[in-house]
């Protein structure tokens, strides 16, 4: 079904910049042939579009539609990345449970067709305790066994991102950091050692990620998936609003308060979660440096010292 032409549907402005500074030509050439896409999705799947979702992804486009029936869902166009390539197979393994359900798929391409949410109100809406306490919830339901699920590894994810690691920590503006870099990549070669029983885990599960629902009070959204430690997966939400944890009194304890708190809710040994949380607050730290985000790669590695 052809959309309305009242209907504006260009890509959200943090898509086009995000995309850009991320992804070079390739982000380019995406963005490009963008329209034409989600045109020929809104009619094969018969949709009528409603709206584009603001301020969206860093990666993907949403826009609420109709389907035929009426039923409301909304249509995600996103990049295809090594990292989203699998979102579809993990989505379709929850079914629901703890994720938004998937209706349909082209997972070439990177079209997916979702039950509509909330898109506006994410665990961010919730003060910091309540949050915490819901997004454990989810991760109860997301985290079950990984016995023959075909998804990369925990191991083969952070190979990858520790060869960068090493490679961005010889550059001069990274010299600050090497001592942090050298300490995470020896705490990730430890961790791998000796892993836990592997579950299915989310990879990119934070507050911005869970959304208000009518099915269940809250799903997940956006995942990455991996299959190993769960420590990995709640190491990001240990960092959550880190700008406001940065700006209270005593971060230090409140920061080490919150990992174990969230170590004891979920049952994940707490220094094996304090050693995933260093590891993911350096690389990411370190990643943000690569891209000329100084203040927020700055604040990343001070987070991890705190650890």
């Amino acid at each position: 079904m052809a959309s309305a032409p009242h209907v504006p549907l260009e890509p959200p402005e943090r898509l086009v910049r995000v995309l850009t500074a991320w992804e070079g030509e390739a982000g380019r050439e995406w963005l490009a042939g963008l329209p034409e896409r989600l045109q020929e999705y809104l009619e094969r799947w018969e949709l009528t579009p409603e709206r584009v979702q603001q301020p969206g992804g860093n990666i993907s486009m949403v826009v609420l539609v109709r389907q035929a029936d009426g039923t409301p869902a909304a249509l995600k166009l996103g990049l295809v990345t090594a990292e989203t390539a699998e979102e579809h197979a993990a989505l379709a393994h929850w079914d629901g449970l703890g994720a938004v359900r998937l209706l349909r798929a082209d997972a070439e391409r990177g079209v997916l067709l979702l039950e509509r949410l909330h898109g506006d109100i994410s665990l961010r809406s919730l003060p910091d305790a309540k949050a915490m306490l819901e997004a454990a919830g989810v991760l109860r339901r997301l985290w079950v066994p990984a016995a023959g699920h075909p998804f990369t590894s925990v191991a083969e994810h952070t190979a990858g991102l520790a060869g960068k690691l090493r490679e961005r920590a010889e550059r001069p503006w990274a010299a600050d950091a090497r001592p942090l870099v050298d300490e995470a990549l020896e705490l990730r070669d430890r961790l791998l050692a000796d892993p836990p029983e592997p579950v299915l885990l989310h990879g990119d599960f934070h507050h911005g990620n869970v959304l208000a629902a009518d099915r269940l009070p809250w799903l997940a959204i956006d995942p990455k998936p991996l299959v190993g430690d769960p420590g990995y997966d709640l190491a990001w939400l240990v960092r959550d609003r880190l700008d406001t944890l940065a700006a209270a009194p005593a971060a230090r304890s409140a920061a080490r308060r919150r990992l174990g708190k969230l170590a004891e809710a979920l049952d994940v040994d707490r220094d094996r979660l304090r050693d995933w949380s260093f590891f993911r607050a350096v690389e990411a730290g370190v990643w943000s440096l690569s891209v000329g985000d100084r203040e927020g790669g700055e604040l990343l590695l001070e987070f991890a010292s705190w650890l």
